[in-house]
């Protein structure tokens, strides 16, 4: 497994893996175009990817204007292999050397990705007009967790 900067080149394989996801799917694949993908890693925030045999099986990206959580997305092939996990690893580390504000994101309600969120540490702090449930992540909790192999 490879991890490392998202690239404008990897755009096309992340939507891709975008595409693929069973839960918090696109009602329509056109609501999130290429440029989007561009803008939110080259100008509002940064993205990462995992390889693996030069396959990008995920990505996360954090929107560093908004303080929020754009994407994180794991190939359901490659799901529960610790990569959705370094990814996010990488995103908040990288996020709360940058700023010290709190973090936000929306998930669907009652999938895999809302526990995922809940071991990380994130806190459910209500819900979003669009019945998403809202997570929040504070500098003190990021700065106060267990340290360890993937903690």
């Amino acid at each position: 497994m490879i991890f490392r900067e998202a690239e404008l080149s990897d755009i096309k394989q992340m939507q891709v893996v975008r595409h693929l996801v069973k839960e918090n799917t696109l009602s329509d694949p056109n609501l999130v175009p290429d440029q989007d993908v561009a803008f939110y890693i080259s100008v509002k925030g940064k993205g990462w990817v995992c390889e693996v045999d030069g396959q990008l099986v995920g990505f996360p990206i954090v929107d560093l204007q908004e303080r929020s959580v754009w994407a994180l997305f794991v190939d359901p092939a490659f799901a529960e292999k610790g990569i959705g996990k370094e990814l996010h690893t990488l995103m908040i580390d990288w996020y709360f050397l940058k700023k010290k504000n709190k973090l936000v994101l929306g998930t669907a309600a009652d999938t895999r990705a809302e526990k995922f969120y809940e071991l990380q540490g994130w806190i459910l702090a209500g819900s979003y007009a669009n019945g998403e449930v809202k997570f929040e992540l504070t500098y003190e909790q990021y700065a106060n967790r267990p340290i360890g192999p993937h903690s």
